[in-house]
């Protein structure tokens, strides 16, 4: 298993991952502007479990197909920019919140930060660039080893993104009783939503 030396070197690694602002961060801002704390929550889980199953496939050996495969890789990189540019639209066109109609359920968000997190193959590289250099095969099976690491750093996305969630949702649930700031917010979601699309587009292979 996992010595006592490597652990205390990844957990504060992973926090600094974590601390930084980057596209699951907001992900969780846009949904926490579009339907409050709980879905803003919500959607923290999506990609604390979207994590968890890119971590597992890394760990399986899966993930050296995507690396391998340029047009697998790609492939998964265009659905998850149609997704986001989906949910752009979406937000535009369900317009203004009320404050007793949330514009969007927890499992709704649960589900959509699912998929976007798992149509993001930059998150895979990711997990074979980093996860890899603390994972020693000498001490027991690579798998235990990769899900434990995860867990860390899922646990750490899920404090941080979910606090970034949560408090914008508490701002957007507020100012969202006046209809022009409900219309103002569909486009702050949208933008939010179609600048990830935008910048996972642009993303390459390295």
């Amino acid at each position: 298993m996992i010595d006592t030396v490597t652990l205390l070197t990844f957990v504060p690694a992973a926090l600094a991952l974590n601390l930084t602002p980057g596209a699951d961060m907001m992900f969780c801002l846009g949904q926490g502007l579009r339907g409050g704390p709980r879905a803003a929550l919500a959607a923290d889980a999506g990609i604390a479990l979207g994590a968890m199953v890119h971590v597992s496939v890394a760990g399986l050996g899966l993930g050296a197909l995507v690396t391998a495969s340029p047009w697998l890789f790609d492939a998964i990189r265009w659905v998850g920019v149609a997704y986001l540019l989906w949910l752009a639209v979406s937000a535009l066109r369900e317009g203004a919140i009320t404050p007793d109609v949330p514009q969007v359920r927890p499992s709704r968000a649960f589900r959509e930060a699912l998929v976007v997190n798992l149509t993001n193959p930059k998150v895979i590289l990711f997990v074979l660039a980093f996860v890899p250099q603390f994972v020693d095969p000498a001490r027991g099976a690579v798998l235990p080893q990769f899900l434990v690491l995860g867990l860390i750093l899922s646990a750490g996305g899920l404090v941080v993104n979910g606090l970034v969630g949560v408090f914008a949702g508490s701002i957007g649930r507020g100012i969202a009783r006046s209809p022009r700031f409900g219309v103002v917010l569909a486009w702050v979601s949208a933008s939010v939503f179609a600048g990830l699309a935008l910048k996972l587009a642009l993303n390459k292979r390295s």
